[in-house]
């Protein structure tokens, strides 16, 4: 019997369901074909901080609920904290890259920008960290998928843009990034290059089918960082990054877990770092969330100051 995978119709998307299909025909031998889902963020040009989080997951969700698709492939940042009713992530496939990357005209990194030199991005988090370097560089808006992002870059309209440099490597473009940004200057939003596999909760069969691709580092740090944003009560357009990174500890794997807050401007920069074992994943974050509430992150959300005095 055929499985209907749900997904949105952009390159990118298509891109990340053909990944899954492909792993889900060579590790279990079932047909899969593609089912296009349009999403209202798909429709609309407003920015995402407006549209609000989980636009670009409803209605693959309420596709999936009405049983009109079998599975769904999500880019995890998408999703929002809070889990969704009769729905369950039945496997998290190994992590891309989650590190953003710049493109830049002639080939500049991001030192070599000159001063105002025009950034283009939509999200808060990039923008905050952006201001936060000192640099009197300018963020500004941009909405579209990569191709027409790196369009809108080569008609002049931008000096450099950021992208998460998973969706580049998806669409075979990540040799085009002039810059792989450090996370120490720019730390990644929680579950950046992740996918979520997700399915109905009470298809069993289908669950464990799924969980063969499910990878158990990459999920441990997805599981950490999302606790972070979930117990900060943020969505995924808040100035808020983390990073997590599973290394081997003196008694076995480990979580490297980093988190930041910023004020819009970037005029308040907060970061902190926790450590914990993997089967912790969920209390490191959410630890790590409670030291970054105590250092004041939640006035950080309000706070704006002058970034030019």
């Amino acid at each position: 019997m055929t499985l209907r995978l749900g997904t949105r119709g952009s390159a990118l998307a298509m891109a990340q369901s053909n990944t899954v299909a492909e792993a889900v025909r060579q590790r279990t031998g079932r047909p899969v074909e593609l089912v296009e889902i349009v999403t209202p963020g798909d429709r609309s040009s407003a920015p995402i901080q407006r549209l609000g989080v989980g636009v670009f997951v409803s209605a693959l969700r309420d596709a999936l609920l009405a049983n009109e698709i079998d599975f769904a492939v999500h880019s995890y940042k998408d999703l929002p904290t809070a889990p969704a009713k009769g729905l369950v992530v039945a496997a998290v496939p190994q992590r891309e890259d989650p590190r953003d990357a710049l493109v830049a005209r002639a080939g500049m990194t991001l030192n070599e920008l000159p001063e105002g030199a025009r950034i283009g991005t939509g999200a808060l988090r990039r923008i905050a960290q952006l201001n936060a370097l000192g640099r009197r560089l300018r963020p500004e808006p941009v909405r579209g998928n990569v191709d027409s992002r790196l369009r809108k870059l080569a008609e002049g309209q931008f000096d450099a843009i950021v992208l998460a440099r998973a969706g580049m490597a998806r669409l075979g473009r990540a040799a085009e990034a002039t810059e792989v940004l450090d996370p120490l200057l720019m730390l990644p939003a929680p579950a950046q290059g992740a996918l979520a596999v997700e399915c109905r909760e009470d298809d069993v069969e289908l669950r464990k089918l799924l969980s063969a691709l499910d990878d158990e580092d990459t999920r441990a740090a997805i599981t950490a960082e999302r606790a972070l944003l979930a117990e900060l009560e943020a969505g995924c357009s808040a100035p808020i990054a983390a990073l997590a990174e599973v290394a081997e500890g003196d008694e076995g794997p480990e979580i490297y877990l980093r988190g930041a807050v910023f004020s819009p401007d970037g005029g308040f920069a907060l970061r902190l770092s926790r450590t914990g074992t993997l089967a912790d994943a969920a209390e490191v974050g959410r630890a790590l969330a409670r030291d970054l509430r105590e250092e004041g992150a939640d006035n950080a959300l309000g706070v704006q100051h002058d970034p030019h005095p």
